[in-house]
Protein backbone atom coordinates (compact mmCIF):
# COMPACT_ATOMS: atom_id res chain seq x y z
CA UNK A 1 0.00 0.00 0.00
CA UNK A 2 1.10 3.60 -0.19
CA UNK A 3 2.41 5.97 1.93
CA UNK A 4 -1.05 7.96 3.21
CA UNK A 5 -3.76 5.17 2.21
CA UNK A 6 -4.19 1.99 4.35
CA UNK A 7 -6.58 -1.34 4.00
CA UNK A 8 -9.68 1.11 5.01
CA UNK A 9 -8.48 4.29 3.63
CA UNK A 10 -6.54 6.79 5.70
CA UNK A 11 -6.60 6.61 9.02
CA UNK A 12 -4.76 8.57 11.89
CA UNK A 13 -5.50 10.78 14.98
CA UNK A 14 -6.69 14.17 13.83
CA UNK A 15 -4.30 16.64 13.96
CA UNK A 16 -1.40 14.44 15.21
CA UNK A 17 -0.87 12.82 11.41
CA UNK A 18 -4.54 13.23 9.99
CA UNK A 19 -5.46 17.13 9.53
CA UNK A 20 -7.63 19.51 7.65
CA UNK A 21 -4.52 20.51 5.19
CA UNK A 22 -4.22 16.61 4.52
CA UNK A 23 -7.92 16.62 4.19
CA UNK A 24 -7.83 19.51 1.33
CA UNK A 25 -4.96 18.31 -0.69
CA UNK A 26 -7.43 14.45 -1.00
CA UNK A 27 -10.39 16.62 -1.86
CA UNK A 28 -8.28 18.48 -4.71
CA UNK A 29 -6.53 15.43 -5.27
CA UNK A 30 -9.52 13.29 -6.03
CA UNK A 31 -11.21 15.53 -8.05
CA UNK A 32 -8.43 15.70 -10.37
CA UNK A 33 -8.54 11.95 -10.50
CA UNK A 34 -12.14 11.63 -10.75
CA UNK A 35 -12.62 14.19 -13.46
CA UNK A 36 -9.68 12.73 -15.52
CA UNK A 37 -11.09 9.09 -14.64
CA UNK A 38 -15.40 9.98 -16.00
CA UNK A 39 -13.93 12.72 -18.69
CA UNK A 40 -15.93 15.34 -16.51
CA UNK A 41 -15.32 18.82 -15.98
CA UNK A 42 -17.37 19.02 -12.74
CA UNK A 43 -17.61 15.24 -11.17
CA UNK A 44 -20.19 14.66 -8.36
CA UNK A 45 -18.75 13.56 -5.11
CA UNK A 46 -21.17 12.28 -2.46
CA UNK A 47 -19.67 12.99 1.20
CA UNK A 48 -21.35 11.88 4.25
CA UNK A 49 -19.61 11.59 8.25
CA UNK A 50 -19.62 10.18 11.15
CA UNK A 51 -20.52 12.01 14.61
CA UNK A 52 -16.77 12.66 15.87
CA UNK A 53 -15.87 15.73 17.06
CA UNK A 54 -13.39 15.90 14.25
CA UNK A 55 -15.94 15.05 11.47
CA UNK A 56 -16.80 18.85 10.73
CA UNK A 57 -13.30 19.94 10.51
CA UNK A 58 -12.39 17.71 7.88
CA UNK A 59 -15.66 17.41 6.18
CA UNK A 60 -14.92 21.08 5.60
CA UNK A 61 -11.32 20.93 4.02
CA UNK A 62 -12.22 18.26 2.17
CA UNK A 63 -15.34 20.25 0.56
CA UNK A 64 -12.89 23.21 -0.07
CA UNK A 65 -10.27 20.87 -2.03
CA UNK A 66 -13.24 19.91 -3.84
CA UNK A 67 -14.63 22.34 -4.65
CA UNK A 68 -11.46 24.36 -5.44
CA UNK A 69 -10.65 21.77 -8.11
CA UNK A 70 -14.30 22.31 -9.55
CA UNK A 71 -16.22 18.99 -8.06
CA UNK A 72 -19.55 19.21 -6.53
CA UNK A 73 -20.49 17.93 -3.70
CA UNK A 74 -23.44 16.33 -2.81
CA UNK A 75 -23.43 16.89 1.08
CA UNK A 76 -25.27 14.03 3.38
CA UNK A 77 -24.55 14.61 6.40
CA UNK A 78 -24.16 12.41 9.41
CA UNK A 79 -25.18 8.69 7.79
CA UNK A 80 -23.79 5.25 7.88
CA UNK A 81 -20.53 4.20 5.47
CA UNK A 82 -22.88 1.73 3.99
CA UNK A 83 -25.22 4.68 3.22
CA UNK A 84 -22.86 6.90 1.37
CA UNK A 85 -21.35 3.85 -1.05
CA UNK A 86 -25.74 2.82 -1.50
CA UNK A 87 -26.38 6.98 -2.12
CA UNK A 88 -23.28 7.15 -4.34
CA UNK A 89 -24.62 4.85 -7.16
CA UNK A 90 -28.49 5.91 -6.24
CA UNK A 91 -27.58 9.59 -6.95
CA UNK A 92 -25.34 8.59 -10.06
CA UNK A 93 -22.39 10.64 -8.13
CA UNK A 94 -18.86 9.80 -9.56
CA UNK A 95 -17.55 9.22 -6.24
CA UNK A 96 -18.51 9.00 -2.13
CA UNK A 97 -16.29 10.05 0.37
CA UNK A 98 -16.70 9.20 4.26
CA UNK A 99 -15.39 10.44 7.16
CA UNK A 100 -15.07 7.86 9.84
CA UNK A 101 -12.69 5.66 11.57
CA UNK A 102 -14.97 3.24 12.63
CA UNK A 103 -15.18 1.48 15.51
CA UNK A 104 -11.97 3.50 16.99
CA UNK A 105 -12.01 6.08 19.67
CA UNK A 106 -13.43 9.18 19.06
CA UNK A 107 -9.75 11.14 18.55
CA UNK A 108 -8.89 9.11 15.55
CA UNK A 109 -10.62 9.20 12.01
CA UNK A 110 -9.93 8.55 8.28
CA UNK A 111 -11.39 9.42 4.96
CA UNK A 112 -12.57 6.01 2.78
CA UNK A 113 -13.86 6.53 -1.00
CA UNK A 114 -16.00 5.01 -2.92
CA UNK A 115 -15.86 4.46 -6.62
CA UNK A 116 -19.46 5.68 -9.09
CA UNK A 117 -20.46 1.91 -7.92
CA UNK A 118 -20.46 2.14 -4.40
CA UNK A 119 -17.01 -0.08 -3.86
CA UNK A 120 -14.04 1.13 -2.27
CA UNK A 121 -11.53 2.59 -5.00
CA UNK A 122 -9.33 0.79 -6.58
CA UNK A 123 -5.54 0.50 -5.56
CA UNK A 124 -4.46 2.52 -8.83
CA UNK A 125 -6.74 5.82 -8.26
CA UNK A 126 -5.64 5.68 -4.04
CA UNK A 127 -2.21 5.81 -6.06
CA UNK A 128 -2.88 8.14 -7.99
CA UNK A 129 -4.62 10.71 -5.41
CA UNK A 130 -1.50 9.72 -3.21
CA UNK A 131 1.10 10.88 -5.79
CA UNK A 132 -0.83 14.37 -6.63
CA UNK A 133 -0.48 14.93 -2.75
CA UNK A 134 3.20 13.71 -2.14
CA UNK A 135 4.44 15.02 -4.92
CA UNK A 136 4.01 18.29 -3.58
CA UNK A 137 2.87 20.01 -7.05
CA UNK A 138 -0.77 20.67 -6.51
CA UNK A 139 -3.07 21.30 -9.16
CA UNK A 140 -3.99 24.59 -10.09
CA UNK A 141 -7.25 25.55 -8.38
CA UNK A 142 -10.31 26.97 -10.44
CA UNK A 143 -11.61 30.40 -10.66
CA UNK A 144 -14.64 32.51 -11.25
CA UNK A 145 -18.20 29.98 -12.52
CA UNK A 146 -15.64 26.96 -12.85
CA UNK A 147 -15.62 26.55 -8.91
CA UNK A 148 -17.28 23.77 -7.75
CA UNK A 149 -20.98 23.64 -5.72
CA UNK A 150 -22.55 22.11 -2.48
CA UNK A 151 -25.87 20.82 -2.78
CA UNK A 152 -27.49 19.52 0.24
CA UNK A 153 -29.16 16.51 0.50
CA UNK A 154 -29.04 15.68 4.25
CA UNK A 155 -32.67 14.55 4.98
CA UNK A 156 -33.99 13.72 1.32
CA UNK A 157 -30.87 10.86 1.01
CA UNK A 158 -31.63 9.69 5.11
CA UNK A 159 -34.75 9.44 3.58
CA UNK A 160 -33.91 7.12 0.97
CA UNK A 161 -31.26 4.92 2.49
CA UNK A 162 -33.90 3.62 5.19
CA UNK A 163 -36.63 3.08 2.24
CA UNK A 164 -33.99 1.18 0.23
CA UNK A 165 -32.94 -0.96 4.40
CA UNK A 166 -36.70 -1.52 3.97
CA UNK A 167 -37.01 -2.94 0.99
CA UNK A 168 -34.73 -5.68 1.64
CA UNK A 169 -36.95 -7.71 4.28
CA UNK A 170 -40.72 -8.71 3.53
CA UNK A 171 -41.91 -9.42 7.51
CA UNK A 172 -43.51 -7.08 10.15
CA UNK A 173 -41.68 -8.32 13.17
CA UNK A 174 -44.81 -8.30 14.67
CA UNK A 175 -44.91 -9.45 18.52
CA UNK A 176 -40.64 -9.24 18.50
CA UNK A 177 -38.69 -6.78 20.87
CA UNK A 178 -35.52 -5.65 20.61
CA UNK A 179 -32.72 -3.11 21.54
CA UNK A 180 -30.81 -1.32 19.42
CA UNK A 181 -27.56 0.11 20.40
CA UNK A 182 -26.61 2.71 17.94
CA UNK A 183 -22.96 3.36 19.28
CA UNK A 184 -23.56 6.75 19.63
CA UNK A 185 -22.23 6.87 16.03
CA UNK A 186 -23.54 7.19 12.33
CA UNK A 187 -26.37 4.66 13.29
CA UNK A 188 -28.00 7.36 15.97
CA UNK A 189 -29.44 8.97 12.69
CA UNK A 190 -31.09 6.28 11.00
CA UNK A 191 -31.63 3.50 13.37
CA UNK A 192 -34.21 5.15 15.26
CA UNK A 193 -36.34 6.01 11.95
CA UNK A 194 -35.83 2.57 10.36
CA UNK A 195 -37.17 0.50 13.37
CA UNK A 196 -39.74 2.83 13.60
CA UNK A 197 -41.00 1.70 10.54
CA UNK A 198 -42.16 -0.99 11.84
CA UNK A 199 -45.06 -0.51 14.11
CA UNK A 200 -45.94 -3.78 15.19
CA UNK A 201 -41.86 -4.19 16.27
CA UNK A 202 -41.09 -3.16 20.13
CA UNK A 203 -37.77 -1.28 19.16
CA UNK A 204 -36.28 0.85 22.07
CA UNK A 205 -33.08 2.09 21.81
CA UNK A 206 -29.57 2.82 23.47
CA UNK A 207 -26.66 5.13 23.03
CA UNK A 208 -27.90 7.50 19.97
CA UNK A 209 -27.27 10.85 21.92
CA UNK A 210 -23.82 11.23 20.15
CA UNK A 211 -21.68 14.64 21.49
CA UNK A 212 -18.63 14.18 19.54
CA UNK A 213 -16.44 12.03 21.98
CA UNK A 214 -18.64 9.19 23.29
CA UNK A 215 -19.06 7.65 19.81
CA UNK A 216 -18.07 4.00 20.68
CA UNK A 217 -17.05 4.80 24.17
CA UNK A 218 -18.44 1.42 26.23
CA UNK A 219 -21.04 1.06 23.70
CA UNK A 220 -21.59 -0.11 20.20
CA UNK A 221 -20.41 -3.45 18.78
CA UNK A 222 -17.08 -2.88 20.78
CA UNK A 223 -18.45 -2.40 24.02
CA UNK A 224 -21.62 -4.70 24.38
CA UNK A 225 -22.16 -4.85 28.21
CA UNK A 226 -24.44 -2.28 28.40
CA UNK A 227 -26.44 -4.07 25.56
CA UNK A 228 -26.60 -7.37 27.10
CA UNK A 229 -27.63 -6.27 30.44
CA UNK A 230 -30.80 -4.44 28.67
CA UNK A 231 -31.53 -7.19 27.09
CA UNK A 232 -31.55 -9.32 30.16
CA UNK A 233 -32.96 -6.83 32.42
CA UNK A 234 -35.87 -6.32 29.61
CA UNK A 235 -36.57 -9.73 28.99
CA UNK A 236 -35.93 -8.75 25.21
CA UNK A 237 -35.91 -11.38 22.45
CA UNK A 238 -32.84 -9.88 20.71
CA UNK A 239 -29.99 -7.15 21.34
CA UNK A 240 -28.60 -5.35 17.95
CA UNK A 241 -25.08 -3.45 18.06
CA UNK A 242 -23.50 -1.35 15.55
CA UNK A 243 -20.04 0.47 15.23
CA UNK A 244 -19.54 3.84 15.11
CA UNK A 245 -20.13 4.07 11.34
CA UNK A 246 -22.44 1.15 11.15
CA UNK A 247 -21.25 -0.99 8.57
CA UNK A 248 -21.00 -3.49 11.49
CA UNK A 249 -23.75 -5.47 13.38
CA UNK A 250 -23.49 -7.97 15.93
CA UNK A 251 -26.11 -9.13 18.19
CA UNK A 252 -26.94 -10.07 21.63
CA UNK A 253 -29.46 -13.01 22.32
CA UNK A 254 -32.11 -13.50 24.77
CA UNK A 255 -30.13 -15.03 27.30
CA UNK A 256 -27.25 -11.79 26.80
CA UNK A 257 -24.74 -14.26 25.10
CA UNK A 258 -23.08 -12.82 22.20
CA UNK A 259 -23.75 -13.72 18.65
CA UNK A 260 -21.38 -12.48 16.41
CA UNK A 261 -20.55 -12.39 13.08
CA UNK A 262 -19.78 -16.12 11.77
CA UNK A 263 -22.93 -17.43 13.58
CA UNK A 264 -25.02 -14.19 11.83
CA UNK A 265 -23.73 -15.09 8.26
CA UNK A 266 -24.81 -18.87 9.18
CA UNK A 267 -28.43 -18.45 10.60
CA UNK A 268 -28.78 -16.61 6.64
CA UNK A 269 -26.61 -18.78 4.42
CA UNK A 270 -28.71 -21.32 5.99
CA UNK A 271 -31.78 -19.93 4.92
CA UNK A 272 -30.51 -18.95 1.35
CA UNK A 273 -29.43 -22.06 0.85
CA UNK A 274 -33.20 -23.62 1.64
CA UNK A 275 -34.31 -20.93 -1.30
CA UNK A 276 -31.72 -21.94 -4.07
CA UNK A 277 -29.88 -18.56 -3.97
CA UNK A 278 -26.71 -19.82 -2.69
CA UNK A 279 -25.09 -19.25 -4.97
CA UNK A 280 -22.04 -22.40 -5.29
CA UNK A 281 -23.45 -23.78 -1.82
CA UNK A 282 -20.90 -20.95 -0.42
CA UNK A 283 -19.97 -18.01 2.05
CA UNK A 284 -16.99 -16.34 2.16
CA UNK A 285 -15.48 -15.63 6.27
CA UNK A 286 -11.75 -14.36 6.65
CA UNK A 287 -8.85 -16.40 8.41
CA UNK A 288 -10.74 -15.32 11.55
CA UNK A 289 -13.28 -16.98 11.12
CA UNK A 290 -14.03 -19.47 13.83
CA UNK A 291 -13.34 -23.11 13.80
CA UNK A 292 -17.18 -23.33 14.80
CA UNK A 293 -17.92 -21.74 10.96
CA UNK A 294 -15.98 -23.98 9.69
CA UNK A 295 -17.54 -27.03 11.13
CA UNK A 296 -20.87 -25.77 10.39
CA UNK A 297 -20.28 -25.44 6.53
CA UNK A 298 -18.52 -28.99 6.34
CA UNK A 299 -22.09 -30.01 7.81
CA UNK A 300 -24.49 -28.17 5.90
CA UNK A 301 -23.09 -28.91 2.56
CA UNK A 302 -21.41 -25.90 2.01
CA UNK A 303 -18.09 -24.37 0.90
CA UNK A 304 -16.64 -21.79 2.94
CA UNK A 305 -13.90 -19.46 1.25
CA UNK A 306 -11.80 -17.55 3.69
CA UNK A 307 -9.30 -14.53 2.38
CA UNK A 308 -7.08 -12.55 4.99
CA UNK A 309 -8.97 -10.15 6.96
CA UNK A 310 -10.79 -7.20 5.80
CA UNK A 311 -14.06 -6.73 4.12
CA UNK A 312 -12.26 -5.52 1.02
CA UNK A 313 -10.51 -8.69 0.55
CA UNK A 314 -14.28 -11.17 1.17
CA UNK A 315 -15.76 -8.71 -1.57
CA UNK A 316 -13.12 -9.58 -4.20
CA UNK A 317 -13.56 -13.20 -3.72
CA UNK A 318 -17.15 -12.90 -3.79
CA UNK A 319 -17.13 -10.74 -6.89
CA UNK A 320 -14.77 -13.03 -8.52
CA UNK A 321 -17.01 -16.41 -7.86
CA UNK A 322 -20.42 -14.51 -7.83
CA UNK A 323 -21.02 -15.40 -4.21
CA UNK A 324 -23.88 -13.54 -2.69
CA UNK A 325 -22.94 -13.61 1.33
CA UNK A 326 -19.67 -12.72 2.86
CA UNK A 327 -18.69 -11.54 6.23
CA UNK A 328 -16.17 -11.47 9.12
CA UNK A 329 -16.15 -12.46 12.65
CA UNK A 330 -16.26 -8.82 13.68
CA UNK A 331 -19.67 -7.99 12.28
CA UNK A 332 -19.06 -6.93 8.73
CA UNK A 333 -21.53 -9.00 6.77
CA UNK A 334 -22.02 -8.78 2.62
CA UNK A 335 -25.54 -9.22 0.78
CA UNK A 336 -24.67 -8.64 -2.80
CA UNK A 337 -28.34 -8.41 -3.53
CA UNK A 338 -28.81 -5.23 -1.55
CA UNK A 339 -25.61 -3.95 -0.74
CA UNK A 340 -21.67 -2.93 -2.23
CA UNK A 341 -20.07 -3.08 0.95
CA UNK A 342 -20.82 -4.26 4.94
CA UNK A 343 -24.22 -2.91 6.24
CA UNK A 344 -24.90 -3.21 9.71
CA UNK A 345 -28.29 -2.28 9.64
CA UNK A 346 -29.01 -4.20 6.33
CA UNK A 347 -27.60 -7.06 7.98
CA UNK A 348 -29.46 -6.79 11.28
CA UNK A 349 -32.99 -6.52 9.27
CA UNK A 350 -31.64 -9.77 7.23
CA UNK A 351 -31.23 -11.52 10.55
CA UNK A 352 -34.53 -10.37 12.30
CA UNK A 353 -36.50 -11.60 9.73
CA UNK A 354 -34.79 -14.90 9.75
CA UNK A 355 -35.32 -15.00 13.69
CA UNK A 356 -38.94 -13.99 13.20
CA UNK A 357 -39.70 -16.76 10.82
CA UNK A 358 -37.66 -19.44 12.10
CA UNK A 359 -40.06 -19.22 15.76
CA UNK A 360 -36.96 -19.78 17.35
CA UNK A 361 -35.16 -18.01 20.00
CA UNK A 362 -32.09 -16.36 18.69
CA UNK A 363 -29.86 -18.88 21.08
CA UNK A 364 -31.35 -21.55 19.63
CA UNK A 365 -31.34 -20.48 15.99
CA UNK A 366 -27.45 -20.05 15.95
CA UNK A 367 -26.88 -23.20 18.34
CA UNK A 368 -25.63 -25.40 16.23
CA UNK A 369 -22.75 -23.08 14.73
CA UNK A 370 -20.85 -23.70 17.49
CA UNK A 371 -18.09 -21.18 18.51
CA UNK A 372 -14.50 -22.84 19.70
CA UNK A 373 -13.18 -20.45 22.49
CA UNK A 374 -11.09 -17.92 20.71
CA UNK A 375 -8.54 -15.63 22.72
CA UNK A 376 -7.24 -12.77 20.80
CA UNK A 377 -4.39 -10.32 22.39
CA UNK A 378 -3.57 -7.04 20.14
CA UNK A 379 0.16 -6.37 21.71
CA UNK A 380 1.31 -2.66 21.10
CA UNK A 381 4.62 -2.44 19.11
CA UNK A 382 6.68 1.20 18.87
CA UNK A 383 6.30 1.25 15.15
CA UNK A 384 5.23 0.43 11.85
CA UNK A 385 8.75 -0.33 10.70
CA UNK A 386 9.07 -2.67 14.38
CA UNK A 387 5.49 -5.00 13.39
CA UNK A 388 7.07 -5.84 9.98
CA UNK A 389 9.98 -6.83 11.50
CA UNK A 390 9.12 -8.76 14.41
CA UNK A 391 6.32 -10.49 11.60
CA UNK A 392 9.93 -11.24 9.60
CA UNK A 393 11.28 -12.85 12.35
CA UNK A 394 12.04 -16.18 12.12
CA UNK A 395 11.80 -17.12 16.12
CA UNK A 396 8.20 -15.85 15.77
CA UNK A 397 7.65 -18.90 13.16
CA UNK A 398 9.49 -21.66 14.93
CA UNK A 399 7.48 -20.71 17.84
CA UNK A 400 3.95 -20.57 15.85
CA UNK A 401 4.88 -23.59 14.99
CA UNK A 402 5.93 -25.58 17.89
CA UNK A 403 2.22 -24.73 19.29
CA UNK A 404 0.44 -25.50 16.57
CA UNK A 405 2.38 -28.69 16.80
CA UNK A 406 1.11 -29.19 20.53
CA UNK A 407 -2.49 -28.12 19.98
CA UNK A 408 -2.63 -31.57 17.38
CA UNK A 409 -5.04 -30.59 15.10
CA UNK A 410 -7.85 -29.27 18.04
CA UNK A 411 -6.98 -25.39 17.78
CA UNK A 412 -5.38 -23.02 14.96
CA UNK A 413 -3.23 -20.30 15.88
CA UNK A 414 -3.16 -16.95 13.71
CA UNK A 415 -0.49 -14.12 14.37
CA UNK A 416 -1.21 -11.02 11.96
CA UNK A 417 -0.08 -7.72 11.75
CA UNK A 418 -2.84 -4.96 12.49
CA UNK A 419 -3.79 -2.97 8.82
CA UNK A 420 -4.24 0.22 10.56
CA UNK A 421 -2.56 0.68 13.72
CA UNK A 422 0.74 -0.18 15.16
CA UNK A 423 -0.25 -3.21 16.86
CA UNK A 424 0.29 -7.33 16.30
CA UNK A 425 -2.48 -9.65 16.79
CA UNK A 426 -2.27 -12.91 17.94
CA UNK A 427 -5.24 -15.40 18.11
CA UNK A 428 -5.70 -18.59 18.83
CA UNK A 429 -8.35 -21.03 19.32
CA UNK A 430 -8.78 -24.19 21.46
CA UNK A 431 -11.18 -27.16 22.72
CA UNK A 432 -10.63 -24.54 26.39
CA UNK A 433 -10.44 -21.02 26.73
CA UNK A 434 -7.86 -21.75 29.42
CA UNK A 435 -5.62 -23.66 26.48
CA UNK A 436 -6.07 -20.96 24.44
CA UNK A 437 -5.48 -18.41 26.44
CA UNK A 438 -2.08 -20.18 27.58
CA UNK A 439 -1.07 -20.65 23.93
CA UNK A 440 -1.65 -16.92 23.16
CA UNK A 441 0.19 -15.62 26.22
CA UNK A 442 3.42 -17.38 25.40
CA UNK A 443 3.63 -16.39 21.94
CA UNK A 444 2.61 -12.86 23.03
CA UNK A 445 5.93 -13.50 25.95
CA UNK A 446 8.37 -14.66 22.52
CA UNK A 447 7.22 -11.72 20.44
CA UNK A 448 7.94 -8.63 23.71
CA UNK A 449 11.71 -9.91 23.44
CA UNK A 450 12.21 -9.60 19.75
Amino acid sequence: MGKLFGTDGIRGVVNAGLDATLAYQVGLAAAVVMAKETGKSRPQVAIGKDTRISSDLLESALIAGLCSAGADVLHLGVVPTPAVAFLTVEMGADAGIVISASHNPFEHNGIKIFNSQGYKLRDALEGEIEEIILSGQLPALKTHGDLGRVIHKDEEETRAYIDHLLSTVDTDFAGMRIVVDCANGAASATAPGLFARFPKLHADILHAQPDGININNGCGSTHMEDLKAAVVKGGYDLGLAYDGDADRFLAVDEKGEDIDGDQIMAACARVLQAEGKLNGNAMVGTVMSNMGLHIFAKENGMELHCTPVGDRNVLEKMLEHDFVIGGEQSGHTIFRAYATTGDGELTSLQFLQVLHRSGKKASELVADCRRYPQVLINLPVESKEKKEEIMAAQALKDAVQAKEAALQGTGRILVRPSGTEALIRVMVEAQTEEAARACAEELVDVIKIL
